[in-house]
């Protein structure tokens, strides 16, 4: 007999893993959710910093870094599906043209919240120049559940859940994301047990 979960739309939250989740790539992980439907979910991984930095990154597609600010910001490991490719998180920009709807970039998800998610070149190319977004969290891999596959993870107690706050993304220094994340629900990391919810 299957469960049936009542809908729920978590776009735009974080998904915050508990000490149960024994998964090593999710691991102590909080995830930003880009999108989430009865489809299914995506989303990326906000503070598990690869081994390249964005200045690494940039040579390795061969663009300049004209952004001192990133001189030596991460690349973060987004997830385990497509990790050869690079996802841009950043803030919304848009074209100034009378279609103020209109994205900047050639492949561009429109987050409702404010923020969008970028997979073509071409962000890459503005970022590199210093006219791109300002505010930028740059992945190598996305995150990716099936119909039902969150919502039955949940359901298990493997993930809290809380509301997005930009400034944990964009300037919460990366070893402190999990604690500050916790902190949103009023938690801290000791309160929790792998344990709970299980009877």
């Amino acid at each position: 007999m299957t469960e049936d979960f009542a809908p729920i739309n978590l776009t735009n939250h974080f998904l915050i893993a508990m000490p149960g989740l024994q998964d090593p790539l999710f691991e102590h992980s909080v995830v930003y959710l880009c999108e989430h439907s009865q489809r299914g979910a995506l989303g990326l991984v906000i503070n598990k910093p690869c081994e390249i930095d964005l200045k690494g990154l940039f040579a390795k597609v061969e663009l300049p870094l004209s952004r001192p600010d990133l001189d030596g910001a991460p690349v973060f490991f987004g997830g385990p599906v497509q990790t050869e490719r690079g996802f841009v998180l950043h803030e919304a920009t848009f074209a100034e043209s009378d279609k103020p709807e209109q994205p900047v970039y050639a492949s561009t998800m429109t987050i409702p919240g404010g923020l969008e998610m970028t997979t073509s070149r071409d962000v890459l190319e503005a970022i590199s120049t210093g006219s791109g977004p300002r505010k930028v969290l740059i992945s190598l891999g996305y995150s990716a559940w099936g119909e039902g596959q969150l919502e039955s993870e949940l359901g298990d107690n493997s993930w809290l859940t809380v509301p997005a706050d930009t400034r944990l993304i964009f300037e919460t220094p990366v070893a402190e994301r999990y604690s500050q994340a916790l902190k949103l629900l009023g938690l801290e990391p000791w309160m929790l047990s792998s344990d709970v919810g299980h009877a």
